[in-house]
């Protein structure tokens, strides 16, 4: 099982995404030549998952976006959030953000029910966040000129650390509290 085991973990490793159990057996039974059963796979996954808790590691394998990746553990965020501040120079702009929390919570949504909703051109924004990969085009709605229907994708909940779309956080998890700015008068 540690054979297995091992290469299990060096495919996770190395995938710049999360990696299912379907891409894994896949990619082992061409590398194998024969079938591997999934229930091997997956008791292979449990036990790095087992493996990785321990605080000798600064990181963990978690189960994200339908997959697992290698990720570093809370812990160590800090100086992780350090060095990402100073390598990243492109962050999403304000109106990305708007943009895509609109796109999240109402997908799949046209162009023209996002521009109704944030009351400015979207253009711009959603072409640079299918650039970014963070959205993607989901179809066409029945409506006048079967205009374009955008939804998140994978990438998304990757890049927010969310397993689907039912871990984005509900509106009764914002308190007034947290969202006020400056002194009450």
């Amino acid at each position: 099982m540690d054979f297995l085991q091992n290469h299990v973990e060096a495919l996770i490793f190395c995938s710049p995404s999360p990696l299912g159990v379907a891409d894994i057996k896949s990619a082992l039974s061409e590398m194998f030549g024969a079938d591997v059963p999934q229930g091997h796979i997956e008791e292979a996954v449990q036990h790095l998952l087992q493996r990785y808790e321990s605080p000798d590691y600064a990181f963990e394998l978690v189960a994200l976006a339908g997959g697992y990746q290698f990720m570093t553990k809370p812990a160590y965020a800090a100086g992780i959030s350090i060095l990402l501040k100073q390598q990243s120079k492109k962050r999403l702009s304000t109106s990305a953000l708007e943009t895509l929390s609109i796109i999240a919570y109402k997908q799949p949504i046209t162009k023209n029910e996002v521009e109704q909703i944030r009351g400015v051109n979207c253009d711009y924004t959603i072409q640079k966040l299918l650039e970014k990969e963070l959205v993607e085009i989901k179809g066409k709605a029945e409506a006048i000129g079967r205009p374009l229907l955008y939804g998140t994708s994978r990438k998304f909940e990757e890049h927010f650390g969310i397993n689907s779309l039912k871990d984005l956080p509900t509106p009764k998890d914002f308190s007034a509290d947290d969202n006020k700015i400056g002194e009450e008068q």
